[in-house]
């Protein structure tokens, strides 16, 4: 179960994020939820990703992205 802090650091990596890249953050929530990243890397890496700086979260999903999209062929 998703705690409300896991929830609102989501929210504000997503938001943080999407920004940082130039798109809208809900275009961000499906690409990440397409791989499974909302709950795999944001959710269950909360512990070790919360205590970075949001420079550091949006490298991390910036990397995460690329290397699924790459994979499948995606976007990049």
């Amino acid at each position: 179960m998703t705690s409300l802090p896991q929830a609102q650091f989501a929210t504000l990596a997503i938001g943080a994020t999407a920004q940082r890249i130039g798109i809208s953050a809900t275009e961000l929530f499906n690409r990440l939820k397409r791989y499974g990243l909302v709950h795999n890397l944001l959710f269950d890496c909360y512990d070790t990703l919360h205590a970075e700086s949001i420079d550091g979260v949006i490298w991390n999903i910036q990397e995460a992205l690329r290397n699924w999209e790459m994979k499948e062929g995606g976007k990049r």
